[in-house]
């Protein structure tokens, strides 16, 4: 992380602004960079930027090395000549405020598939040569990923434990067959990862230029239904049938009585370990290809991770297990170098958690929405408590926006009536405040803090209320939609901003603001 103090904001760029249903790494992405810029911000942090599956959920993806397609800019290939105008004058009437995904899917996908024809038609020798060389590059998981996202389509949809047993267990006659057949489709996967290539790479040389860096997200499992488990069904923990023999969670928290069954199959370190955890290294090899940092989601299940069985319904009958520890960073750090690592120490956090994450110097996170409960005085994330190795959020995007929790009493949470009234009133002593502008109070708490860097979610930010939410953990459906509407980001947000992060000594060193 360095010892600099720096600040940032958390958005995920599904939730930039635009015309054609998501957000994605076109002009609204540099729009946002430039905003940064204009209000003195070091980092933009995003969540996980895959093809999502299940829910919609960036943690729960087809794969943990590509790209979404859904990010892909329409008005970067139309400038390439690979759509028309004409094409993209006339969107659906989309929400403006909300991801709908399914219309944005309908809308997109074609228009991608129609700029691959033209493609295939019309590239010159040396855009050919271009997408063959990234191809080349990235076969090791671009290869199995593009097969199995046609694969999946062909077998409408489903999980590929489902597909024909020949494909399930990819025996290797039956997947030749399948490559012959689907070969243009496995084609136009690749060009479409390309193009999501191409584009992140042009918006993180525009962070770079204006001194910004952008720290990414690692889930520390990944889907059942993805290409990874697919092809490498001998790391996880999977029945003979190929569902998942256990699954992963959290036991019961704050935010669920029953805990969270996220479902995501579990690792069989040992053969992981034997491999010299091969497939992780080669997973951070390539996030730390497309950021600069990064959150690694559940640090704590790297030293003993939440065991349900494949069957149950809720976590709460789950056990600790022992994770790989020591020997899994050991072996990352000895590949790649030092590890520019925020661990996501949340949850149930015992002494051998920081124990490991100390042994690292892995900066921890505190949450200051967190800060004013039942711990009282040794509550680790008010910021008095706080180290400089630090990050602190207002909040994350599992969390309600900070005017949300402010004003939802109980709300999605497990606490008392009791707990939340004594919660806001040690919030109004402790900051200071009457709770007229309860998220700049909260923006400002974190910036002033002694730690080392401070993250505040746009929606906090802009002081938005429930409705703006990214995720409830442990509800199934409706999360992730959240968007900025056009205008929302105004020059005097970053002005304000700005001023924070330049009395609070987070502002990046160079020229003045634009």
């Amino acid at each position: 992380m360095g010892k600099a103090r720096t600040a940032g904001l958390l958005l995920h760029p599904t939730s930039l602004p635009g015309p054609f249903g998501i957000g994605d790494l076109g002009r609204a992405a540099h729009d946002f960079v430039a905003f940064l810029a204009s209000a003195r911000q070091g980092l933009w942090q995003v969540l996980p930027v895959g093809p999502t599956g299940y829910g919609d959920s960036p943690y729960q993806c087809f794969s943990a090395f590509a790209g979404n397609p859904l990010l892909v800019a329409l008005d970067a290939l139309r400038d390439e000549g690979l759509l028309t105008g004409a094409e993209l004058r006339k969107p659906p009437a989309f929400p403006a405020n909300e991801v709908d995904f399914a219309a944005a899917t309908a809308f997109r996908m074609p228009l991608l598939q129609k700029a691959f024809e033209r493609f295939e038609a019309d590239a010159s020798a040396a855009q050919r040569a271009e997408l063959a060389a990234f191809c080349e590059r990235e076969a090791a998981w671009l290869d199995d990923y593009a097969l199995f996202d046609a694969l999946k389509k062909e077998n409408g949809g489903t999980a590929w434990h489902t597909w024909p047993e020949g494909l399930a267990v990819r025996e290797s006659v039956v997947l030749g067959q399948a490559r012959e057949r689907l070969a243009t489709a496995v084609r136009s996967r690749q060009f479409w990862q390309w193009c999501f290539f191409r584009q992140w790479a042009a918006l993180r040389e525009a962070c770079h230029a204006e001194g910004i860096r952008i720290m990414g997200d690692v889930p520390i499992f990944v889907a059942h239904d993805s290409a990874d488990v697919w092809a490498h069904p001998e790391f996880f923990a999977l029945a003979a049938d190929g569902r998942p023999g256990f699954v992963a969670g959290v036991p019961p928290d704050y935010f669920s009585a029953t805990g969270q069954l996220w479902g995501n199959p579990l690792y069989r370190w040992d053969v992981m370990a034997r491999d010299g955890f091969g497939f992780w290294i080669d997973r951070m090899r390539a996030v730390l290809g497309l950021v600069d940092l990064v959150r690694l989601d559940h640090f704590r299940g790297f030293e003993a991770y939440w065991e349900v069985p494949g069957h149950e319904t809720t976590a709460m009958n789950g056990s600790w297990v022992k994770g790989p520890g020591s020997a899994f960073f050991d072996a990352l750090q000895e590949a790649l170098g030092p590890l520019p690592i925020v661990a996501e120490n949340l949850g149930v956090i015992t002494d051998e958690v920081e124990a490991l994450r100390h042994r690292y110097g892995f900066p921890g996170m505190a949450i200051l929405e967190f800060a004013f409960g039942n711990d009282g005085s040794a509550n680790a994330f008010q910021p008095h408590n706080f180290p400089r190795n630090l990050v602190v959020y207002t909040g994350t995007h599992d969390n309600d926006t900070i005017v949300g929790w402010w004003n939802a009493g109980v709300g999605d949470s497990t606490r008392t009536q009791a707990e939340v009234d004594a919660e806001q009133a040690l919030t109004r002593a402790y900051l200071g405040t009457d709770g007229h502008e309860i998220h700049w109070d909260f923006v400002r708490a974190a910036l002033a803090s002694v730690a080392d860097t401070a993250i505040v979610p746009v929606q906090d930010l802009l002081g938005l209320g429930s409705e703006a939410r990214m995720n409830l953990p442990g509800r199934a459906a409706g999360n992730w939609k959240w968007r900025l509407t056009e205008g929302q980001l105004a020059p005097a947000v970053a002005a304000r901003l700005g001023e924070l992060s330049r009395i609070y000594d987070r502002a990046p060193q160079g020229p003045e603001p634009r």
